[in-house]
C-alpha cells in the first residue's frame, strides 16, 4: 500500500494523489487543492482527538490571493469587522452578505478574511452551492489539520466522518472564519451553524430570505458607485485608456455599476491585442451579449463571468418555478428600473397571487429589486416597483431564441398599452403615466395608440420639450412609414407643431403650421374641418409670436367661412370666435374682447351647456378681460363664481381649476387686497408645486405673480429675491432668451430699483434691452417697456431722487 506523502501546508495548487486497492470519490477543497479519498482494506485508524489539534503554521485556507484592484467597498468591510467583532455578542458570530450575482459578495468576503487574516488562527473557505459541497469542504478542513499529524488516518476516513471531526474541531476552539460562499438555501448551513458555540461565520448568498430566524441581518452589498466603477476600469485597462474619462464613465454606464462586469471587461481590454476602451464600447454596442459573455485568459474568478453566473440562477429558478422564468423574460424587454408589479397582473393565465410568488422568488435570488412606490398609481392600491439591472435583461434575452424575443416583446407591449389610462390629459393619471413613460417609451411602436396618450399625457402635463422630442419621432417615422402627405403624417404635424408653441417655440409652431396649411388645402380641400383648424391655429401662434394684431385679423377672415360652412353654432366655429376675441383683447381693446366673451358665452351655454369645459374656459376668459377693461372687482366677483363650479365640476386640482384660483387671487390684488393676493398665491403655489411639478409653466406663472403682489405689498426686497430664483429655473427650463424669461428678467430689475438699488436696475435694464431687440425687436410692446425701466432707473440712479412707484404688467 501506497500512502499520501506529507503535504506542505500551503494548500493552493497542491495535488495529493495517492494508490490503493481500491480508488474512491475526488473531494475539492479551497478551489485548487484536490484530495483523493483512499479506501483501504484492513483497520480504519481514527484521526486525533479534535480538541487537541492546533493549526499547522502557515496554514491557508484561502482560494486565492484577493483581487489587486478593489474599491469601492470600505463602508461594507467596516460593516463586516463591526458585526464580527461585537464583543456584546456571545456564541458563534455569523453575517451574511448577499446581493446580485456578480456584485462581488466572494471579493468582499475573501478581502476581509485577507486583511484579518492575522486576527485568527484559522481562515477556511468552502464553496457552497450544495450540501455535498459543503460537506466536502469541512472534510478538506479536517484533513488539511490532521494530515500533518497522521496522513493515514486523515486518508483513510470518510467524507462524513472528516466534516462531523471537522465540526467537532470548531466547536472546540474559537479563533477561526469560516466562509460558506455562495450559499443557495439558509437550510444547508443552518444546521452547520447549530454546533458551533464560538468562532466567525462569514455567509454570501443571492438569497434574501430565511436569514433572521438565525438573527442574521443581512448585508446587502449593492452596484458600485459611478466614481468607484470608473476607478476599478481605470485600474483595469491601465494606460493610455485609463485617461479617458469620458470612455470609463460610459463603460461603467453600459455595464450597470456592476464589478464582476467591470472586471471582466477591463481585463479583456487590458490583454487581448488591439483592444482599445472604444474598440470595446463599440463591440459592447453592436454585440452586447457576446461581450458579456466573453472573458480575459486569467486564472481565478475570471471564468466566472456574467453569463455564467445568470444561468446558472435561471435553472435553479426554473427548477422551483417556472412561472419566475416567463416574468424574469417579460422584465427583461422593460426599461431596468422601477415597473410597477401591477403592469404584470394582465398577465394572461395567471392570477396576482401567482405574480406576486415569481417576483418574490426572483427578488431572494436578487435577480430583482422590489421596493414601494412613494405614490400610488391607483389611489387606495399599494404599488411595488420592480428593478431589473440591465446585464440581468441583457443575459435572459441572449438566453433566448429570436421566435421567444419576439414573444416575450409582443407580450410585455400589450401589457404597458393596457396599464395606461384612457384620459392622459386628466391630472389623476398622471401618477401612473410618469411610473409608465420609460417603459413604454422604449417597446410601444411609434404609431400605437399608446405613443398618441403618451404625447397627450407629456403636453397636458408640461412637458413640452419631451413632448416635442416624441412627436419628432412619430412624425418621421409616418413620414417614413405612410408619406408626407397622408392624413395620419398631417394629424402628427400638427400635434408638434402645438408641442412646438407650448415648449415656448412660438415662431417655430407659427412656421410649421403655415408649411401645414396649403398641404392640407391640397390635400383635404380648403373647407375641410381639419384645414379650417389648421387657419385657427395658425392664427394663434401668429399672435403668440408677437403679432396680436395678425392674429386677431386671421381669425376675423377665417369665422365667416367656418359659419358658412360648418354652422354659426358648430363647436370649431365657436372656438374661431373664442380666439378671436383673446387677440382682439391682446392687440389693445380689452373692451371688445369682454363684450365679445360675453356675445360667446349664452350661446356656449345653449350649445354645449353651461358646465361644458369651453363654457368654462369662456367663462374665465370673460372674467379676465372684464379686469382688463378696467373693473378689477368684477372680474374678482366673477372668478370668485366660476371657481367653485369648477371646483365641482373638473375637480380642485384640476390645472383649469388652479388657473381660475390663479385669476382670482390676481384680480384681488387688483381690486385693492394686495395682501391677499399674496397669499392666496403663496397657497396655490404649494398645490401646483404638489399636482402638476415645480417647474410646470403654471407652477412659475404663479411664482411670478406671487412675487409680483409679495412686493405690492410692501415687501420688494423679498419681491427681487424670489424673482431672481425664478429667472435662475426659467433660464433652465425654457431657456435665456423665451420671451417669458425675458419678462422675469424685466420684474428683476423693477423689483431690484423698487428695493432701493437703482443703479443694479439700471444696469439690468441695459443688460435686457439689446437681448429683447434682437429676439423681439426694437418695437415691439415688451422691448418699448424695457426702453422705459432703463430711462427710469437710469435717472433715478443719477439724481438721487425719491422714488415713485412705476410698473409695468
Amino acid at each position: 500500500m501506497t500512502t499520501l506523502p506529507d503535504a506542505p501546508y500551503e494548500l493552493p495548487d497542491v495535488q495529493m494523489d495517492g494508490a490503493a486497492d481500491e480508488q474512491g470519490q475526488v473531494y475539492q477543497a479551497a478551489r485548487d487543492q484536490t484530495i483523493t479519498q483512499i479506501t483501504h482494506q484492513g483497520t480504519q485508524r481514527p484521526l486525533p482527538r479534535a480538541s487537541a489539534v492546533q493549526v499547522p503554521p502557515g496554514l491557508s485556507g484561502l482560494p486565492r490571493r484577493p483581487a489587486a484592484a478593489f474599491v469601492g467597498r470600505d463602508a461594507a468591510l467596516t460593516a463586516l469587522r463591526q458585526t464580527l467583532h461585537d464583543t456584546t455578542r456571545t456564541g458563534v458570530i455569523s453575517q451574511a452578505v448577499l446581493g446580485l450575482g456578480g456584485v462581488g459578495k466572494s471579493e468582499l468576503a475573501l478581502q476581509y478574511a485577507h486583511h484579518h487574516r492575522h486576527d485568527y488562527d484559522l481562515v477556511w473557505w468552502i464553496d457552497a452551492d450544495s450540501i455535498d459541497q459543503i460537506r466536502a469542504g469541512l472534510a478538506a478542513l479536517a484533513r488539511a489539520l490532521t494530515c500533518g499529524i497522521d496522513s493515514v488516518a486523515a486518508e483513510q476516513t470518510t467524507v462524513e466522518e472528516a466534516a462531523a471531526w471537522a465540526l467537532s474541531w470548531l466547536a472546540a476552539h474559537s479563533a477561526w472564519l469560516v466562509i460558506f460562499d455562495n450559499v443557495e438555501e439558509v437550510a444547508h448551513v443552518e444546521p452547520y451553524l447549530a454546533r458551533l458555540a464560538h468562532g466567525h461565520v462569514l455567509i454570501t448568498t443571492r438569497r434574501n430570505i430565511g436569514w433572521q430566524h438565525l438573527d442574521i441581518t443581512p448585508l446587502r452589498l449593492e452596484l458600485l458607485s459611478r466614481q468607484a466603477a470608473i476607478a476599478l476600469l481605470a485600474g483595469l485597462v491601465g494606460p493610455p485608456d485609463s485617461a479617458d474619462t469620458g470612455g470609463l464613465t460610459e463603460l461603467a454606464e453600459q455595464l450597470g455599476d456592476l464589478p464582476l462586469a467591470l472586471t471582466q471587461a477591463g481585463a479583456y481590454i487590458a490583454r487581448t491585442p488591439r483592444m482599445t476602451l472604444t474598440s470595446y464600447l463599440e463591440l459592447l454596442k453592436s454585440t452586447p451579449a457576446r461581450m458579456y459573455a466573453t472573458t480575459a485568459t486569467t486564472r481565478g474568478d475570471a471564468e466566472r463571468v456574467v453569463a455564467k453566473v445568470l444561468t446558472l440562477s435561471h435553472l435553479r429558478i426554473q427548477a422551483i418555478n417556472p412561472l419566475a422564468i416567463d416574468v424574469l423574460n417579460l422584465l427583461a424587454c422593460f426599461a431596468p428600473d422601477n415597473l410597477p408589479s401591477s403592469v404584470l397582473d394582465g398577465l394572461p393565465e395567471t392570477d396576482q397571487l401567482e405574480v406576486g410568488e415569481a417576483l418574490a422568488l426572483l427578488e431572494s435570488y436578487s435577480l430583482i429589486t422590489l421596493t414601494r412606490s412613494p405614490i400610488e398609481l391607483v389611489p387606495g392600491q399599494p404599488e411595488d416597483l420592480v428593478s431589473v439591472h440591465r446585464l440581468v435583461q441583457a443575459v435572459t434575452l441572449h438566453q433566448l431564441t429570436p421566435a421567444q424575443r419576439d414573444q416575450a416583446h409582443s407580450i410585455a407591449s400589450d401589457l404597458i398599452l393596457s396599464s395606461l389610462p384612457d384620459d392622459p390629459d386628466a391630472i389623476r393619471t398622471w401618477p401612473a403615466y410618469q411610473a409608465l413613460l420609460p417603459h413604454a417609451r422604449g417597446m410601444l411602436p411609434l404609431d400605437s395608440a399608446g405613443m398618441h396618450r403618451l404625447a397627450i399625457y407629456l403636453a397636458s402635463s408640461g412637458d413640452y420639450t419631451a413632448a416635442v422630442q416624441l412627436e419628432q419621432d412619430r412624425y418621421a417615422h409616418a413620414m417614413a412609414t405612410l408619406g408626407a402627405e397622408h392624413p395620419q403624417t398631417l394629424t402628427i404635424r400638427h400635434s408638434l407643431a402645438v408641442c412646438m408653441g407650448n415648449a415656448g417655440d412660438a415662431a417655430a409652431a407659427r412656421d410649421q403650421y403655415a408649411t401645414l396649411l396649403p398641404i392640407r388645402e391640397r390635400v383635404l380641400g380648403v373647407e375641410d374641418p381639419a384645414t379650417l383648424i389648421t387657419r385657427n391655429q395658425l392664427a394663434r401662434w401668429m399672435g403668440e409670436a408677437g403679432d396680436a394684431a395678425a392674429a386677431r385679423d386671421q381669425c376675423a377672415a377665417l369665422l365667416p367661412i367656418e359659419e358658412r360652412v360648418l354652422g354659426a353654432e358648430h363647436p370649431i366655429t365657436l372656438a374661431t370666435q373664442h380666439e378671436l376675441a383673446y387677440w382682439t383683447g391682446m392687440a389693445g381693446d380689452a373692451a371688445a374682447a369682454r363684450d365679445q366673451y360675453a356675445t360667446l358665452l349664452p350661446i356656449r351655454e345653449r350649445v354645449q351647456g353651461p358646465e361644458h369645459s369651453t363654457t368654462l374656459t369662456t367663462q374665465h376668459e370673460l372674467a379676465r378681460w372684464t379686469g382688463q377693461a378696467g373693473d378689477a372687482a368684477a372680474a374678482r366677483d366673477q372668478y370668485a363664481t366660476l371657481l367653485p363650479i369648477r371646483e365641482r365640476v373638473q375637480g380642485p386640482e384640476h390645472s383649469t381649476t388652479l388657473a381660475t384660483q390663479h385669476g382670482l387671487a390676481r384680480w384681488t390684488g387688483e381690486a385693492g387686497d394686495a395682501a391677499a393676493a399674496r397669499d392666496q398665491l403663496a397657497t396655490l403655489l404649494a398645490v401646483q408645486e404638489r399636482v402638476l411639478g415645480a417647474e410646470h409653466l403654471g407652477t412659475l406663472a404663479t411664482q411670478q405673480e406671487l412675487a409680483y403682489w409679495t412686493g405690492m405689498a410692501g415687501d420688494a426686497a423679498a419681491a427681487r429675491d424670489q424673482l431672481a430664483a425664478l429667472l435662475l429655473t426659467r433660464e433652465r427650463v425654457l431657456g435665456a432668451e423665451h420671451p417669458t424669461t425675458l419678462t422675469t428678467q424685466h420684474h428683476l430689475a423693477y423689483w431690484t430699483g423698487t428695493a432701493g438699488d437703482a443703479a443694479a436696475a439700471r444696469d439690468q435694464y441695459a443688460t435686457l434691452l439689446p437681448i429683447r431687440e434682437r429676439v423681439q425687436g426694437a418695437d415691439h410692446p415688451d422691448t418699448l417697456t424695457t426702453q422705459h425701466g432703463l430711462a427710469r432707473w437710469a435717472a433715478q440712479a443719477a439724481k438721487t431722487k425719491s422714488r415713485r412707484r412705476w410698473f409695468f404688467r
